[in-house]
């Protein structure tokens, strides 16, 4: 097959894929972290430089009023010297394979299936290179089968929620193809907080400015993907998934990294971040909205968005040349607000969060958008089956009733 057809084949309309997530939820450590809680913790390591106050001067400015962290800013682990990568590892396969599987039990309990019927696991995370990976002793807590396949994703970054979702999408259809069910449980995973040492002992060391440690936090989310083959006739899935892109945006691949570093990671976001995904959004969405003839409408606006709170710029440059309300974006907003970016396992939480009964009365047809290193913009659409999740997050829950509430007064 010629180039020309092979990509005219890949731009043909979606037919009824069949696919279906089941069940979707995430989990957050317990730990807040406030502005003053950061601004002490630098003060406290660190001796007041030009950089420094320049950091704590856009801190204060994110729009994000706390974050989760799976270690306190007051814990002696970020406290002493800075913590070895060794380390780093050793506490994100504690602590962040416990939240992982926290949001798998949530997902698998929505869904209503076994663990035994788990046919595949599709995981991702950009802060721990362990092997094996985390999602073996994920498998391993949650009693999944020795013959689940497991998969991985490195080097996605904050995308990785969605290109996980892809993947579990073409796995789903393969094994439809050979007229085998499939029940993929993906799962993004991040402890972003860990990075806070090793990117600001650089910041010290070189002056240059480290925005990254001003807006991650930690989380881990899940979901279980159907593929519809042996499933139950009363199965009731929670969102129909139609429709998937992906788009590598051509010589922006130093915009965005997450490279390796003696103590951890080095966070690389450019201030061309914002108008790249802005530009880049608009012709993914046209896109794939095309492919799906089945969708009463094409226009942004008609659809509810779980788009990645990439940071305050990202949001509010993709909503304003989507010609989007904050209202098409609230369940983004509040999450950024509350939680601020959990990379990977951020959409899946916006997702689920749509969903609450705080969000209110919800569109038919969700876009779920992330963006991530490349510059890679991944992109789905969804069609809502089920609302009131079982496991609404409930403190972002009451939090938006507040927010809501407060906006009407």
């Amino acid at each position: 097959m010629s180039p020309a057809r092979l990509a005219t084949e890949a731009a043909a309309p979606f037919p009824d894929v069949g696919l279906h997530i089941m069940g979707i939820a995430a989990e957050y450590p317990e730990h807040v972290c406030t502005t003053e809680d950061f601004k002490e913790f630098c003060l406290r390591n660190y001796e007041r430089t030009p950089s420094l106050e320049k950091l704590l001067m856009v801190h204060a400015k994110t729009g994000i009023e706390t974050r989760r962290t799976a270690c306190h800013f007051t814990d002696p682990f970020l406290n002493g010297p800075t913590p070895t990568i060794e380390q780093l590892s050793d506490f994100y396969l504690k602590e962040g394979v416990k939240l992982a599987v926290g949001a798998s039990r949530k997902a698998i309990e929505e869904w209503g299936g076994d663990v035994s019927e788990i046919t595949h696991v599709v995981a991702t995370t950009c802060t721990n290179s362990a092997n094996p990976g985390y999602e073996y002793y994920v498998a391993r807590e949650l009693g999944l089968r020795t013959t689940v396949e497991r998969t991985l994703l490195h080097g996605v970054g904050c995308a990785g929620g969605l290109t996980a979702l892809r993947t579990a999408a073409n796995l789903a259809l393969g094994a439809r193809f050979l007229q085998r069910p499939a029940r993929v449980l993906v799962v993004a995973t991040e402890l972003s907080s860990l990075l806070v040492r090793s990117e600001l002992d650089s910041m010290v060391a070189t002056g240059e400015l480290r925005i990254g440690v001003t807006i991650f936090g930690d989380g881990a989310s899940a979901l279980v993907l159907s593929n519809g083959v042996g499933a139950p006739p009363d199965a009731k899935p929670v969102y129909a998934l139609l429709g998937w892109d992906h788009l590598t945006v051509p010589e922006t691949h130093a915009e965005i990294g997450f490279d390796v570093h003696h103590a951890g990671w080095k966070v690389i976001l450019t201030h061309k971040v914002p108008a790249i995904t802005a530009t880049g959004a608009p012709p993914v969405f046209a896109g794939l909205a095309a492919r799906l003839p089945g969708l009463p409408s094409g226009a942004a606006r008609d659809f509810d968005w779980a788009l990645h709170p990439g940071g305050a710029k990202v949001l509010t440059s993709v909503q304003k040349v989507l010609g989007l309300d904050a209202e098409h974006l609230r369940a983004s907003l509040e999450t950024y607000r509350t939680r601020g970016n959990s990379s990977s396992a951020t959409v899946f939480s916006v997702m689920s969060l749509l969903r609450a009964p705080a969000m209110g009365p919800g569109r038919e047809h969700v876009v779920a958008c992330a963006f991530g290193p490349g510059v890679a913009i991944e992109m789905a659409i969804l069609k809502r089956v089920r609302d009131a999740p079982v496991h609404a997050d409930a403190d972002v829950d009451a939090a938006a009733s507040s927010q809501n509430s407060s906006d009407s007064d």
